[in-house]
C-alpha cells in the first residue's frame, strides 16, 4: 500500500467544529420568535418555539430535499406558519433577517482562531458545510481560499460530490486534501468516499462507534496541527 501523499489543503466543517452550534441556534429562536410577538403576533400567538420547530421536522420528513437548504426549510416552515395564522407574509424577510442575524453570533472555540493563523501559514484552507453560517458576518473567511454551502452548491455532505467541487477549487487531488469534521457519517464517511482523509474532530471525547475508522482523531485543533506536523514532515 502506497503511502499518503504530503496533504496540500485542509478542509473544514464549521457547525460544532469551529464553534458550538446548539446553544447559538436556540438563543436565536428565542429572539426569533420575540420579534415575532413584535412585528408578527398572530404567528407568535398561535405557534410556540416548540411547534415552529415540530413543523419543520415535518416539513423535512415530507422532503428530505431540503437538508440542502436549512435556510429554506426554515423560511418554508415560517411561511405555513404565517398563512395559517393569517399574518401578513410582507414580515417574513424581516423575520429571516432577524434569525440569520442572531444565528450568526457564534463564538469559535478558544482553540480556532490560533489554529487557523497558524494553518494559513503551512497549507490551503477551505470549508464545507451543510449549514447556513456566513463567514463574512462570523470574521473568519478571510482565512479560507474556498468556501462551498450545500445550499449553494446543491448538493450536501455525505455526497462525495461537494467535497470533490471543493478540492477542485482549491488545485488539489482529493489524495492531497484533509477534512475535519465534527459527524462520523456527514463528513468523516463523506470525505473518505470521496477520496479524502478525515479528521474526526471529537472535542467531546466519545468513543468511536465500531465499524467507523476515521484516518485521525483529535480532540482539539492543537491535536490536530500536531497530527499534521506529522504529515508533513519530510
Amino acid at each position: 500500500m502506497l503511502p499518503s501523499p504530503r496533504p496540500k489543503a485542509i478542509l473544514f466543517d464549521l457547525d460544532d467544529t469551529l464553534w458550538p452550534i446548539a446553544p447559538v441556534i436556540a438563543a436565536a429562536e428565542v429572539t426569533l420568535h420575540a420579534w415575532l410577538a413584535e412585528h408578527a403576533p398572530k404567528v407568535a400567538q398561535a405557534f410556540s418555539i416548540e411547534d415552529l420547530r415540530a413543523r419543520r421536522q415535518a416539513l423535512l420528513a415530507a422532503d428530505p430535499a431540503l437538508h440542502v437548504d436549512l435556510g429554506a426549510l426554515r423560511r418554508a416552515g415560517l411561511q405555513a406558519a404565517f398563512e395559517l395564522a393569517g399574518e401578513d407574509l410582507r414580515h417574513l424577510d424581516g423575520a429571516m433577517a432577524h434569525f440569520f442575524a442572531a444565528r450568526n453570533a457564534v463564538t469559535p472555540y478558544d482553540d480556532v482562531l490560533p489554529g487557523l493563523l497558524h494553518l494559513k501559514q503551512k497549507i490551503l484552507l477551505g470549508t464545507i458545510s451543510n449549514g447556513n453560517a456566513d463567514l463574512e458576518v462570523i470574521g473568519l473567511a478571510h482565512h479560507f481560499q474556498v468556501s462551498l454551502a450545500a445550499s449553494h452548491f446543491g448538493r450536501a455532505k455525505p455526497d462525495p460530490a461537494i467535497f470533490l467541487a471543493a478540492c477542485a477549487a482549491l488545485g488539489v487531488a482529493p489524495a492531497e486534501a484533509v477534512y475535519v469534521g465534527d459527524d462520523l457519517r456527514l463528513d468523516v464517511e463523506g470525505a473518505q468516499r470521496a477520496g479524502l482523509r478525515a479528521v474526526w474532530l471529537n472535542r467531546g471525547g466519545a468513543a468511536a462507534p465500531e465499524g467507523w475508522a476515521p484516518d485521525a482523531i483529535c480532540s482539539s485543533f492543537d491535536e490536530l496541527l500536531r497530527w499534521l506536523e506529522r504529515q508533513l514532515a519530510p
